[in-house]
């Protein structure tokens, strides 16, 4: 098939190498000048285990304390723009939530994500050592605890770690400081788990590099094209997509949407409303100071919801959590990730000069899984709503969406991540 795809985020050029592999015909369309301009941009590029990413599924975040908003502290903050939608979103995440929390066994959906994940995983590692690629990737990563509350609190996820065969060691706090030497001793500290076959890598420099691969399949990038209509297929006429500065719309087969946030632009003029909503976070990269301050491997700080990576010779501080319309940068929020790093690695970072901040944008749905598969217009496939996810299950997702358009059999239900689960 001769197949577009919108996007070339992590996810997009994901999809663009399975499918030409697939030996079709691919044309990827970016409105920036080269791929991972946005929400590929400035994440901590955690590659599992995702359950254990802040805002992953729902009714793992610390505990409610409010009839609307969930998590102590990762509150989300109510933006401007559709105030009715967000706590719509809230209300259907807070729901799922008190289901987990209710049966407190793991779910569908986290088995899912897992599937996802561990998919994603032997695929990355698989073309780094091919492509001898070096995506500044760091191995193991490490859940930091508070109190052993916490421990419980993620028994689900835990369970279904477990299930999946996924290796995790729980650490007390002694052994956790033997593994994370500069852990500050400010730093309240019950233990942790630990992954030792799961990292992280610089997203954006990974997704740069598969682009390489995905060209050498096959695949061809037109970048600085800004894809303006969407026009389904049916009644024999395929899908076409119409780009600005041109006056006649290009025929595909099949057209992939992989736009994140911009994605609503195209699919709500065709009568698609995909459930998801945009929630916003930061991204701090700071200046290494001294390599012994740093830690060895990916972190998760479960209790400020916040993720802490060094990438190379920089930090990497991950936290935030804001609905609705992107406003201006909250100044409290930085401040409390600038505090923290300082906390739990003392003198790792630069934070007077060198500092870039990202303020990037996740498509969330209320069930924490994404949208893969058919919209229900002809010729229209989604590949959406990755959430937190988006760089561990970018290539699972691919695949599974490979799978779909060629009627082979999947390694996943496909129903489970059906953009029109939600009716």
């Amino acid at each position: 098939m001769n197949i577009a795809i919108v996007g070339a985020g992590s996810i997009g050029v994901a999809t663009a190498h399975a499918l030409a592999q697939a030996d079709h015909e691919v044309t990827v369309y970016e409105r920036h000048g080269t791929a991972a301009e946005e929400a590929s941009f400035g994440h901590a590029g955690w590659l599992g285990p995702s359950l254990l990413q802040p805002w992953s599924v729902p009714g793992l975040s610390t505990a409610e304390r409010s009839p609307t908003l969930p998590g102590r502290q990762a509150l989300p903050r109510l933006g401007s723009g559709n105030l009715a939608a967000q706590l719509r979103w809230l209300w259907q995440w807070r729901q799922a939530g008190r289901q987990l929390r209710k049966g407190n066994v793991p779910t569908a959906a986290m088995a899912a994500l897992e599937a996802l994940t561990q998919r994603s995983q032997q695929f990355q590692q698989s073309l780094w050592r091919q492509w001898e690629f070096d995506p500044e990737y760091v191995a193991g990563s490490l859940v930091l605890l508070g109190s052993e509350a916490e421990h419980e609190q993620l028994k689900p996820a835990l369970d279904a770690l477990a299930e999946a065969g996924t290796r995790c060691e729980a650490l007390d706090a002694t052994q956790t400081r033997l593994r994370e030497p500069a852990l500050g001793e400010e730093t309240t500290l019950a233990g942790a788990l630990y992954f030792p076959q799961a990292g992280a890598a610089n997203g954006r420099l990974a997704t740069l590099m598969q682009r390489q691969a995905a060209q050498s399949a096959g695949a061809r990038f037109e970048t600085q094209r800004l894809v303006q209509k969407l026009q389904p297929g049916g009644a024999g006429r395929t899908a076409r997509l119409q780009l600005l500065g041109e006056d006649t719309p290009r025929s595909h087969d099949a057209i992939v949407v992989c736009a994140g946030a911009e994605a609503a632009n195209l699919l709500t003029p065709l009568g698609l409303r995909p459930p998801m909503i945009a929630l916003h976070g930061y991204g701090v990269s700071a200046p290494l100071r001294e390599q012994g301050y740093a830690p060895r491997h990916a972190i998760v700080d479960w209790s400020e919801q916040m993720t802490l990576v060094r990438l190379g010779q920089r930090m990497r501080i991950v936290a935030g959590a804001e609905l609705g319309r992107r406003s201006p940068m909250h100044e409290a929020t930085l401040q409390r990730m600038y505090h923290r790093l300082n906390m739990v690695f003392p003198g790792s970072a630069v934070l007077a000069s060198g500092v870039q901040i990202w303020h990037g944008t996740r498509m969330c749905t209320a069930d924490g899984l994404p949208l893969v598969g058919a919209s229900g217009l002809p010729g229209i496939w989604l590949n959406l709503g990755h959430g937190s996810c988006g760089a561990a299950i970018a290539q699972g997702c691919a695949s599974m969406l490979s799978d779909l358009m060629d009627n082979r059999a999947s390694f996943l239900d496909s129903a489970l991540l059906d953009p029109r689960r939600f009716g």
